[in-house]
C-alpha cells in the first residue's frame, strides 16, 4: 500500500477542514434561514427621508438584532401627505402596512377612519409581551401624548417625532443693542425689538417660520385661549374656528404694526423665513425645536441661544404649555395576532429610555417619556448643548388645558393653507387684520363642515 506523502496528508487535512467549514457554514445558513423563516415580518411605512430615514433604519435594525421573533421593515413612502395617501389607498386594497407614520394634522382623519386602526392602548393591552418594560401610559409626557389620545385620555397612536416652537436669538445682536434680559412677554418683546432696530444692531427684529403653527395655534395654546370650539375639536367634529374673536386678533395686529419699523418682518410659509435669521438680518426667529441642529449648522458668525415662546401679559399671568407638531405611529387593522405582537414589542422597544434619548439627541425631536428626558440630562447632553432643554421645559411646565392640549380638526392641512393665504394678504397690506382673520375663519369653517358631513 502506498503511504501518503506529507503533501498528500496536508491536502487531505485541508480538504477535511474545508468540508467542515462548508458544513458549519451550511448549518449556519440553515439556522439563519430557519430563524428568518420563523420571524414575523412587521412593515412600517414612514416619511423620514435623508439622515432621519437612515436613523429610522438604524432603530429598526437594532430592534431586529435584539430578538429573533420579529423583523421590522421600514419603508420610506415620501413626504407626510404622500405617506398618508399611500397608506389609505393600500388599506382599502387590503394591503396596508402594520404601522404607518401620520403627521399630527392627520390625526382627526385617522380617528374618523372607523375600523381602519387598532388603538395603541388596545394593542398594548391585548398583545404587549409580559416580559420586559411594562406599558405604562403615565410614563409618557402628557403634553405630547395628549395630542394623540381620545376624550378619555387613552392613547390612540404612539408619539414618534414631536417638536414645539421656541425662540432662537442672536446673542451678539442683543448684546450690541443693549438688551440685557430676554423678553418673557410679548410686551417685553416689543421693547427689546425696538432697541435692536433703533440701535442698528440688526435691520430686522423678529421673524417666524410656520406662521399659522407659531403665531395662531401656539399663541392660542400658550395664552390659554380657544383656537376652535368643541375643545379645539377634541369633543366632536361639529367644531368651528374661533381665533377671529380672541386675543389672536390683537396679536396679529401687533405684528402688523411692528412691520412699520421692522420690529417684525414676515418671511413666508414653512421654513422660508429661516435665512433671515441665519444671515443676521433678523435678531430673533421663532421656529421648531427640531430645527436646533439646522440652526447650529447654518447660523455662522454669531452665537445663538434658545428661549421659550413669550406670552401675552394682558391675557394670562402664567403661560400654558405650547403644543406639538410632528407625527405619530398608527397601527392599521387587518393583520394577524402575531404581527400585532411584534408591533407591541417594537413599541415597547421604541419607548425605552436609551432608545428615546438617542433619538431625541440625534434629531432634536422631543423625547416622549420623562425617563428619556432625565437620561438625556444625566448624560450631560443639555449641558453640552445649551438651549436643547427649553422645549421640554416649555412643554412640561403646565398641565395641558382644553386650549393647550392640541388641535383635532379635520382638513387641517387645507385650513393651514387658508390661514397662511390670509396672513400673506394681511402682512402685504391687502386687507385688514380683522378682515383677514374673518375670511380665514369663514373659509376654514367650510372645510370643517365638509369634514363633519363626511365623518360626523
Amino acid at each position: 500500500m502506498r503511504r501518503p506523502t506529507h503533501h498528500a496528508s496536508t491536502r487531505t487535512t485541508a480538504t477535511a477542514t474545508r468540508r467542515l467549514a462548508s458544513l458549519a457554514l451550511a448549518i449556519g445558513f440553515a439556522s439563519a434561514s430557519a430563524s428568518a423563516l420563523a420571524a414575523t415580518e412587521v412593515e412600517w411605512w414612514h416619511a423620514m427621508g435623508g439622515g432621519l430615514g437612515k436613523k429610522v433604519d438604524e432603530i429598526a435594525a437594532d430592534f431586529n438584532a435584539s430578538q429573533d421573533d420579529y423583523v421590522v421593515k421600514p419603508v420610506f413612502k415620501g413626504n407626510y401627505s404622500e405617506t398618508m395617501t399611500s397608506a389609505i389607498a393600500a388599506f382599502r386594497a387590503g394591503k396596508g402596512p402594520d404601522i404607518v407614520q401620520i403627521f399630527e394634522v392627520g390625526t382627526a382623519t385617522m380617528m374618523s377612519a372607523k375600523g381602519a386602526i387598532v388603538p395603541v392602548y388596545q394593542l398594548m393591552a391585548d398583545f404587549a409581551p409580559q416580559e420586559g418594560t411594562a406599558f405604562d401610559p403615565n410614563a409618557y409626557l402628557s403634553a405630547v401624548t395628549g395630542y394623540y389620545t381620545d376624550t378619555d385620555g387613552k392613547m390612540l397612536s404612539m408619539p414618534f417625532n414631536s417638536s414645539t416652537p421656541v425662540t432662537y436669538y442672536n446673542k451678539d445682536v442683543l448684546a450690541e443693542a443693549g438688551v440685557e434680559s430676554l423678553p418673557q412677554t410679548w410686551q417685553e418683546m416689543g421693547a427689546a425689538l425696538k432697541k435692536v432696530v433703533d440701535s442698528g444692531a440688526a435691520s430686522c427684529g423678529l421673524t417666524t417660520t410656520w406662521p399659522s403653527w407659531v403665531m395662531l395655534e401656539n399663541f392660542s395654546a400658550r395664552n390659554d385661549v380657544p383656537f376652535a370650539s368643541q375643545a379645539n375639536g377634541f369633543a366632536g367634529t361639529d367644531t368651528r374656528l374661533e381665533f377671529n374673536t380672541t386675543a389672536v386678533v390683537d396679536h396679529i395686529q401687533r405684528l402688523d404694526d411692528w412691520q412699520a419699523d421692522k420690529r417684525f418682518v414676515f418671511g413666508g410659509r414653512f421654513d422660508d423665513a429661516a435665512p433671515k435669521f441665519y444671515s443676521g438680518e433678523c435678531a430673533m426667529m421663532m421656529g421648531s425645536s427640531a430645527s436646533y441642529a439646522g440652526v447650529k449648522e447654518s447660523a455662522k458668525g454669531f452665537e445663538f441661544g434658545v428661549a421659550p415662546l413669550p406670552y401675552d401679559s394682558d391675557v394670562i399671568e402664567t403661560p400654558q404649555n405650547s403644543i406639538i407638531g410632528g407625527a405619530s405611529l398608527w397601527v392599521l387593522s387587518g393583520h394577524s395576532d402575531e404581527e400585532y405582537q411584534g408591533v407591541a414589542k417594537f413599541f415597547q422597544y421604541l419607548s425605552k429610555p436609551e432608545v428615546q434619548a438617542d433619538w431625541h439627541q440625534f434629531t432634536g425631536y422631543l423625547p416622549i417619556t420623562t425617563a428619556a428626558a432625565e437620561l438625556t440630562r444625566e448624560q450631560g447632553f443639555y449641558a453640552e448643548n445649551p438651549g436643547t432643554d427649553v422645549a421640554i421645559t416649555q412643554m412640561t411646565s403646565a398641565t395641558p388645558t382644553e386650549n393647550s392640549k392640541g388641535l383635532r380638526l379635520g382638513n387641517m392641512v387645507q385650513i393651514r393653507d387658508v390661514i397662511n393665504e390670509e396672513l400673506e394678504k394681511i402682512f402685504s397690506g391687502k386687507e385688514s387684520v380683522q378682515d383677514g382673520l374673518d375670511n380665514a375663519v369663514k373659509r376654514g369653517d367650510s372645510l370643517l363642515e365638509k369634514f363633519e358631513r363626511a365623518n360626523g
